[in-house]
């Protein structure tokens, strides 16, 4: 919990769009210390602009946040010049689609290893920074809030890789949680859930690295691009309305922040499958057309 953001220091990752942007350009307004980290150095660069010409102290750096080496110097970075961050925004995540197994094993290192991986990492190297700052400091208020998905609380068709890789943060984030409140009161933690917000992730194979090149996308691939192009781009909540969503609940001490608090009733028909030992409900109960559509199309 962060009572007070002014002077605060903030590590975002994802920082050149989406959510990571918005909390950005909020941080900004509330008068922090911004470390903007992002893989895309354009975006990067149009990120830290616009914070610096709002008057914020920035440190903008390109790291893949997958690779353990790149995020270690980040953490060396940000202790360097501004000392322990106060909130981390393990933000940064890719999409991709499918049927589960026609995802190749360069789809599963790419998504896995940033989606999982990249919270993993800042996880590891920003949590000891905190609790040494609160050890240190009575009055230190940190922090630490990972991005996971509404897919990390249900279970999608055509996108079981993503999935996947967003109920391991959900997980990791309430084992971090639980953690945290064995040794301090001082450093809390959060997960994001967002369902489809217009952010830039159905396009985030434009940061995929080179030795993981996508092979000739599957007729079910095609399908599921299409469908989450159609949902994210119809999406009613923005990104801007999200991040303010997580700097509330950082001021509120709230763990699950949702983008979409109606979608919670699929989650509780999940968990009742589960209780009651029945199979999995259809996940388009509530709109058969939408689960017919997708049949058909992959049955063609």
């Amino acid at each position: 919990m962060i009572t007070d953001f002014k002077g605060r220091t903030a590590v975002l990752t994802g920082a050149g769009s989406g959510f990571g942007l918005e909390c950005a350009r909020i941080g900004a307004r509330l008068g922090m210390n911004l470390v903007l980290v992002d893989v895309q150095q354009d975006a990067l660069d149009s990120a830290a602009a616009e914070a610096q010409v709002s008057g914020a102290a920035v440190l903008a750096l390109k790291v893949d946040v997958s690779k353990a080496a790149e995020m270690e110097a980040l953490g060396r970075a940000v202790q360097e010049r501004f000392g322990a961050p106060h909130f981390v925004f393990n933000n940064a995540g890719v999409g991709a689609g499918g049927l589960i197994w026609e995802n190749t094993t360069q789809d599963w290192e790419w998504v896995i290893g940033v989606n999982l991986m990249g919270v993993a990492h800042g996880i590891r190297v920003f949590t000891p920074m905190m609790l040494d700052a609160a050890a240190k400091d009575p009055s230190y208020q940190g922090h630490i809030v990972n991005t996971a998905s509404m897919a990390g609380l249900l279970n999608a068709p055509n996108m079981g890789i993503y999935g996947a890789s967003k109920h391991a943060v959900v997980s990791m984030s309430e084992t971090l949680y639980q953690d945290l409140s064995l040794v301090t009161q001082q450093v809390g933690a959060s997960v994001l859930c967002p369902f489809f917000v217009p952010t830039g992730i159905t396009r985030s194979h434009r940061n995929r690295p080179a030795g993981m090149a996508a092979a000739k996308p599957t007729r079910s691939q095609l399908i599921g691009q299409a469908m989450g192009d159609k949902a994210v781009g119809s999406g009613k909540v923005t990104a801007a309305e999200v991040a303010q969503k997580v700097f509330d609940a950082i001021s509120a001490n709230q763990f699950y922040i949702y983008s979409h608090p109606k979608a919670i009733a699929s989650v509780q028909t999940r968990m009742e499958d589960i209780m009651l030992a029945r199979n999995p409900t259809d996940p388009f109960a509530h709109k058969p057309e939408l689960g017919v559509a997708l049949r058909q199309a992959l049955r063609a």
